[in-house]
């Protein structure tokens, strides 16, 4: 019993843990454009349609008797073609993630080595700088990029930590306030992308043994979790930083800038820094080293330093060259990673297989989400608005 319970709070903290990350440091500042509470109730609703999606993944994975990836399951429940445009949504969303981390690394760390150490480096040298140094911890592989991310990871949290228990002391209850409708959607795809776990629930499945209710239980938890960083994460910022103002939240989203600049605070400011490093290091280190598996499963190379070597170049060089002729994209790739790729693979896609499972294939096992042909409609509703939104959103951009 005690393994059992040791096992649901492990799954619940790799559910949080695959959500918490760098694409903090875009949601307070995306969603504080239309206000405090607008924003929660958006988080609520974003929360609800990922969790309920994931909960159609694990509905999806005890339709078989053995471990199954996502991309098989697609097979197996929409065909082949279904598969294939799987494969290259996820390319889509990992490069656009590995886009906005590297353009956010430049702004981060050139702006600390300008103002602290007086040294104005080039943002697209500092971003090549970054991309090197730790794209060498990935090409050493797992093992060594999961003892670094172990230091990491305690040093996000003790940063987050301080800044809660230093800022919300401070918040201006004035400032949370304000609201703006007109900017409601532009929020959607980030707070759908904060929310992107669901390529974990075969392994979920696996480590709880298959036991549905339990790995429901995770994913509710977990879900629940990240949700509290998430409102915890919004108070703060919103009710220290306002929203009109040179360094206000609409100030730094037109300049493309993260949420730790607006955080510049005596005491907070330090904090608010090492946390959106923390944030960047972490989240690259974990996308560069999912990318690499997949592209090594879908290639098929062999296992040998050369071609590892290859592989660490098809894996950054791309989103380094895109980042750097774009060096203000981050907003924009987090967008279109999350409104478009996420939507896509982890909202409608799941949808659209379990309608077929269920009422074409006949599929069942002993757990079945709840609300039946009604609660799928509802929910791809709601994930083909995001998807034009976010489409409409990229067409002005390039237009």
């Amino acid at each position: 019993m005690k393994i059992q319970h040791y096992r649901l709070f492990g799954g619940m903290l790799l559910v949080s843990g695959s959500c918490i990350g760098a694409g903090m440091l875009a949601l307070p500042i995306v969603t504080g454009l239309a206000g405090f509470f607008p924003s929660m109730a958006l988080l609520a609703l974003a929360c609800a349609f990922m969790t309920f999606t994931s909960l159609l993944l694990l509905e999806m994975n005890s339709w078989f008797s053995k471990r199954v990836n996502l991309l098989s399951m697609m097979e197996i429940a929409l065909g082949k073609k279904a598969k294939t445009l799987c494969f290259c949504f996820y390319l889509f969303l990992f490069y656009s993630l590995l886009v906005a981390y590297i353009s956010a690394s430049g702004q981060i760390l050139s702006t600390w080595l300008d103002r602290s150490l007086g040294l104005p480096i080039p943002e697209s040298f500092v971003s090549a700088s970054f991309v090197f140094f730790f794209g060498i911890i990935v090409f050493l592989g797992t093992g060594i990029a999961d003892v670094c991310n172990r230091f990491l990871m305690a040093g996000l949290g003790v940063c987050f930590f301080a800044m809660v228990g230093i800022g919300l002391p401070q918040v201006e209850l004035s400032y949370l306030q304000h609201m703006d409708v007109s900017y409601l959607v532009l929020s959607l795809p980030v707070l759908v992308l904060s929310f992107g776990f669901q390529n974990m629930i075969p392994s979920l499945s696996d480590y709880l043994d298959e036991d549905w209710l339990r790995v429901r239980k995770t994913i509710l938890g977990g879900s629940a979790l990240v949700f509290f960083v998430y409102a915890l994460w919004q108070l703060l910022l919103m009710g220290l930083v306002p929203f009109a103002g040179s360094n206000g939240i609409y100030a730094i989203y037109s300049k493309g800038q993260e949420a730790s600049v607006a955080l510049n605070f005596p005491f907070i400011g330090p904090f608010a820094k090492g946390f959106a490093f923390f944030a960047i290091v972490t989240s690259f280190l974990a996308q560069s080293l999912t990318l690499m598996h997949f592209l090594e499963d879908g290639l098929q190379w062999s296992f040998t330093p050369l071609w590892r070597f290859c592989l660490t170049l098809i894996t950054l060089v791309p989103p380094l060259v895109f980042a750097v002729s774009y060096p203000h994209i981050f907003y924009q790739a987090i967008g279109f990673a999350g409104g478009i790729c996420a939507v896509i693979l982890f909202g409608i896609f799941p949808i659209l297989a379990v309608w077929s499972g269920r009422y074409k294939n006949k599929l069942s096992s002993s757990y079945q989400v709840w609300g039946g042909k009604a609660s799928l409609c509802l929910a791809a509703f709601f994930a083909i608005f995001v998807l034009l939104q976010q489409i409409y959103a990229t067409w002005n951009a390039i237009s």
